[in-house]
């Protein structure tokens, strides 16, 4: 059974910044779409960011300038690199690749 597992969040203050990391066993990222979401509280969940097999990227209008993703197909890991963080990016941060969910990390931003 394939598991997938964030990391990497936590408390900053706005401008701060914060570093994601997706880890999946076996090699399910390399032939696969990995993306981001996030849910905040009281809403419903949203794409943040997606990266294929490629290496091309997409973002959500709400992070471009701010985040990046990238692709360690070697460590079967998928980065989201945060910056400029503000208090809306307030959320829980999930990582989905090929029809699997992790449980989330939380992501806290404070004015």
């Amino acid at each position: 059974q394939v598991q997938v597992a964030e990391s990497g969040g936590g408390s900053v203050q706005a401008g701060g910044s914060l570093r994601l990391s997706c880890a999946a066993s076996g090699s399910i990222f390399r032939l696969n779409v990995v993306a981001w979401h996030r849910q905040a509280p009281g809403k419903s969940r949203e794409l943040v960011a997606h990266i294929v097999s490629g290496g091309s990227t997409n973002y959500v209008d709400s992070v471009k300038g701010r985040f990046t993703i990238s692709r360690d197909n070697a460590k079967n890991t998928v980065y989201l690199q945060m910056n400029s963080l503000k208090p809306e990016d307030t959320a829980v941060y999930y990582c989905y690749v090929a029809g699997y969910w992790g449980k989330g990390t939380l992501v806290t931003v404070s004015s």
